[in-house]
């Protein structure tokens, strides 16, 4: 059985991101504050937004960038982030938007797979930058430095070349590129159409209901698919303004919440985590947020209630991937009260959103599970179809085929329950996935990497919770017949040649990794008995 979603369907417009967003821009929407930097106080309006996106659009295209080209973008939450993220689209181009803390074998690594000849990078990020881009056969005249005095983008907005004249069909040409870990290690780059993420606009925007005397604080990362659409996307097209943080810190965050009286705020758990538990929460007038949106990871409904009861706030999450622009189920504002009769609970993650279908189908068995006249259903993994699925993996037709079937619904790899009113509830993921802090963390590749270790005879990596409840990548390994090698060894070792969010956090040793007849490793086996 299929459901679909309780929201009316949405028109779609057959658009371009940029025309969607921009194209009808007038009067005192012009004059409104786009942007705000938080590091610098420097403030942008929408008038000034869209003339240096044109003219960054420009400088790309007089350097060869339009239709068919790709370009990296690694660079912390900027005004400039976003004038340089919706440059490379004005001009035609495809953006892959590369993680802030990439090594650079991991930058290298997404640039070849994503065939990039162009890489813009933050001043800050520029070593690396330049190394992974030289790896990956991109020359020095081709690597932009975003925020450099002589040579940023404020040199490339002074060129005032003019902005191309682009043909492009939303329904088809790829618009971003991010990249999605897999269970063997190797990241997959997701193609995202213009109209996947213009859809995932549509469908989002009325359950936000984001206004534009809205205040948004922006610190998740814009690099990260939540925060471009949800954030950056959805805040631009309400016409409100966004204050921009380029790292979290948990007093900055106060401070401008406070300062710029802030309104709506979009966050992952561990903020959420501060928000209900943090002494340093009461030193702040917090009184201006109305609404807080909570993703990338599920939320404990007990930590979400909390941060409802001590700010006074009303707490709303969703759920989506990558491969669905990211949303597809999501609670409204007023989490349903308005259209239900009573509110979502944070236990769930809402209802599926416009213009989508939905089913639960029994892994094992293939059938679908029906929704329970009252209650919660079975668990079943969750397929999702609509116009914010992916338009595949990039080079990779059988991992597509893998996930998305013939009649076009996504499977997500993940178990859910649904009850008679339509709420999601996300139980477990068939996925081997590691969810650290939002970000994807495969096993497979920490397992490979730490097998390299001459001390190493086997390794397994799960995920296990923290004391906060945090899923965090724990190592089992089998040291080889007199090997010397501690906890702090193997947790060194891996540190060192990952980005941060990747390292081993707990490390056990153990005589065997159990394992299938078939050799797959039984992760379940080794989450047994972990405390």
């Amino acid at each position: 059985m299929s459901f679909a979603s309780p929201f009316p369907d949405v028109e779609i417009p057959a658009t371009s991101i940029y025309d969607t967003l921009f194209a009808d821009m007038a009067g005192e929407d012009c004059d409104r504050i786009a942007l705000i930097d938080t590091a610098t106080g420097a403030q942008t309006s929408y008038r000034q937004l869209i003339d240096r996106i044109d003219a960054m659009a420009g400088a790309l295209a007089a350097r060869g960038i339009g239709p068919g080209s790709v370009v990296g973008l690694i660079a912390p939450n900027s005004s400039l982030f976003a004038i340089a993220f919706h440059g490379i689209l004005r001009a035609g181009a495809t953006a892959t938007t590369i993680n802030a803390l990439f090594t650079p074998d991991d930058i290298a690594k997404q640039l070849v797979d994503a065939k990039a000849t162009m890489l813009i990078a933050a001043t800050a990020l520029l070593p690396q930058a330049q190394t992974g881009a030289l790896a990956a056969g991109i020359t020095q005249d081709n690597v932009i430095v975003l925020d450099g005095e002589e040579e940023g983008a404020a040199a490339l907005w002074a060129e005032q070349a003019p902005t191309p004249l682009v043909e492009i069909d939303p329904a088809t040409y790829p618009a971003v590129l991010p990249y999605s870990s897999g269970t063997t290690g190797k990241p997959k780059g997701v193609i995202l159409t213009h109209r996947n993420l213009v859809a995932n606009m549509a469908q989002i925007r009325p359950l936000l209901s984001i206004q534009s005397d809205d205040k948004v604080i922006a610190v998740l990362p814009f690099f990260h698919i939540y925060g471009m659409t949800v954030l950056l996307n959805a805040a631009l097209q309400a016409r409100a303004t966004l204050v921009v943080m380029p790292r979290f810190d948990l007093a900055e965050f106060l401070e401008s919440i406070q300062h710029h009286r802030i309104t709506y705020g979009f966050i992952a758990p561990p903020v959420a985590l501060a928000l209900a538990k943090h002494p340093l929460i009461d030193r702040y007038d917090l009184s201006s947020l109305r609404t807080i949106l909570s993703g990338a990871a599920p939320l404990d409904s007990e930590l979400g209630n909390a941060v409802e009861t001590r700010l006074k706030v009303r707490m709303i999450q969703g759920y989506g991937m990558s491969e669905l622009s990211p949303v597809s189920h999501l609670m409204p504002a007023d989490r349903g009260l308005r259209q239900f009769g009573e509110m979502a609970p944070l236990s769930s993650c809402g209802w599926p959103i416009a213009n989508t279908v939905n089913r639960i189908v029994d892994p094992s068995s293939g059938e679908d599970i029906l929704s329970p006249a009252q209650g919660l259903s079975a668990p079943g993994e969750l397929w999702v179809k609509g116009p914010n699925v992916m338009a595949g993996y990039l080079g990779n037709a059988t991992a597509t085929a893998e996930t998305i079937d013939a009649d076009g619904f996504l499977h997500t790899g993940d178990m859910a329950r649904v009850d008679s009113i339509g709420r999601l509830f996300i139980v477990d993921r068939l996925k081997e996935l590691i969810k650290y802090k939002g970000y994807q963390v495969p096993p497979a590749e920490l397992e490979a990497l730490l097998l390299t270790h001459p001390a190493i005879a086997d390794a397994a990596v799960v995920g296990v919770p923290d004391h906060e409840g945090e899923e965090i990548p724990m190592a089992f390994v089998v040291r080889r017949p007199d090997a010397a090698l501690s906890e702090q060894d193997v947790m060194a070792f891996v540190a060192d040649k990952v980005a941060p969010y990747k390292k081993v956090r707990r490390v056990a040793f153990i005589d065997a990794i159990p394992k299938s007849a078939s050799g797959k490793i039984l992760r379940k086996d080794l989450r047994t008995g972990v405390g």
